[in-house]
């Protein structure tokens, strides 16, 4: 019998590093790997497939002095004048194929794997840099730092997860705000014109800890893509949730409210179970937060529904109603273990154990002691509407709810020698 022979996979490393500022920003991507696999491959179909604006041309110290691995540089922005021309075939070249020496000379590159290795450097060029000292110094550190990443498999896992909530890209106008650190404020709107709702949301505290809620009558009245667009233009960066609270079809409404480019939608509780599963399934295919509102709904029931499916929400609202609250207002009961009754608060902790996700509370919600007791509850996500839609400082009444909700200014960034 013919002993099975494994061949050992090639070495293939990614890197990335951005240095500088102004037009001769230097942001450097690269591939570093064995010249039998996949880099190398690439190295020589880059050197043989050429591309207008985008000629590849190997790394040079100096004319016939290449480094050691040999290096190919392929410029990101479309070449399209020879000044523009002379700065990759100038400073950007040997500040790259520098940088590539110097690693191998102090050892960032293994001794071993010198003459066994190539690199592909992608540069980034910006048609208006001027300064050639500073192409050169910039693009010669992001070379370096890319390199030592590369190899060593940057970033680890601790600080990619600690830290991509709280990254704001540096070419990005504004940054997206996503549910990982609670609690968060939530402001329903749900009443009135759009033009109305968005004054109020122009007038709001600039906080991370705010996120919007598009109410199921404005979506009625006026469409999801006017609804949450309009959020969109003076928020970008917001988490806007759909109320969708669908009923039926889920995929389409999740689809929608995907495409207007809303962060979540919300499905009825009381939906048919194999609408609930389907609703998160299409949620979680478009990249979007599926949450579930328990409103009309009996605990016992919810719960081991909750349980029952497969793919979990990444939100369970605890909803009473603004009928039921003002029924009970005139008189209704409350019927405990069920939404009209905020005794359900007391299974929120149930409630985060069997989805892994977030719990949010909603009805009639004010500061004080019904606040201090949704937190001590272990509420994630406070849920207001009228209290700061119908106040004549929405401001002032947002920030009473922050400024109860104890929440400390996030500091934290884990930084390691990798870092620039």
């Amino acid at each position: 019998m013919t002993p099975v022979v494994l061949k050992k996979l090639a070495d293939f490393f990614i890197g990335e590093a951005l240095q500088g500022k102004g037009n001769e920003l230097a942001h450097v991507d690269l591939m570093i790997g064995d010249k039998d696999g996949p880099v190398g491959h690439a190295f020589a179909n880059g050197m043989t497939q050429l591309s207008q604006g985008h000629t590849p041309l190997l790394a040079l110290i100096k004319p016939n002095l290449q480094p050691h691995p040999r290096t190919l540089i392929v410029p990101k922005v479309t070449i399209e004048n020879l000044d523009q021309a002379g700065k990759i075939f100038g400073p950007a070249q040997m500040a790259v194929a520098k940088a590539v020496a110097d690693a191998a000379a102090e050892g960032d590159i293994p001794q071993e794997k010198l003459f066994k290795y190539v690199i592909i450097v992608s540069v980034y060029i910006h048609p208006k840099a001027e300064d050639e000292s500073k192409i050169y110094y910039y693009n010669y550190g992001a070379t370096r730092l890319a390199i030592k990443r590369a190899l060593s498999d940057y970033p680890p896992l601790k600080k990619l997860i600690a830290e991509k909530d709280r990254a704001k890209h540096p070419v990005m106008k504004f940054k997206p705000q996503t549910l990982w650190n609670p609690p968060y404020l939530q402001i329903a709107l749900d009443v009135g014109s759009l033009s109305q709702a968005v004054k109020i949301v122009e007038q709001l505290p600039k906080s991370e800890r705010i996120i919007i809620e598009i109410g199921t009558p404005y979506i009625k009245k006026y469409g999801i893509e006017e609804t949450v667009g309009r959020m969109r233009q003076i928020k970008p960066g917001a988490y806007i949730i759909a109320d969708m609270k669908t009923l039926d079809v889920g995929r389409a409404e999740v689809n929608a409210a995907a495409d207007a480019t809303a962060n979540a939608v919300v499905v009825s509780g009381i939906a048919p179970e194999s609408t609930i599963a389907e609703f998160i399934r299409a949620c979680n295919k478009r990249g979007v937060h599926a949450w579930i509102d328990s409103l009309n709904t009996t605990q016992t029931e919810f719960l081991a529904m909750l349980g029952r499916l497969k793919e979990k929400p990444k939100v369970v609202i605890l909803h009473r109603g603004i009928d039921q609250e003002d029924a009970q207002k005139t008189g209704a009961a409350k019927k405990e273990g069920t939404s009209a009754s905020r005794s359900v608060w007391g299974d929120i902790k149930q409630i985060k154990k069997i989805t892994g996700g977030l719990a949010a509370v909603a009805g009639g919600l004010k500061p004080g002691k019904p606040l201090n007791d949704a937190l001590k509850a272990g509420a994630d996500i406070i849920i207001v509407g009228r209290y700061i839609y119908r106040s004549s400082d929405p401001n002032r009444a947002a920030m009473r709810f922050l400024d109860e909700m104890e929440i400390e200014p996030d500091t934290m960034r884990l930084f390691d020698k990798l870092d620039y």
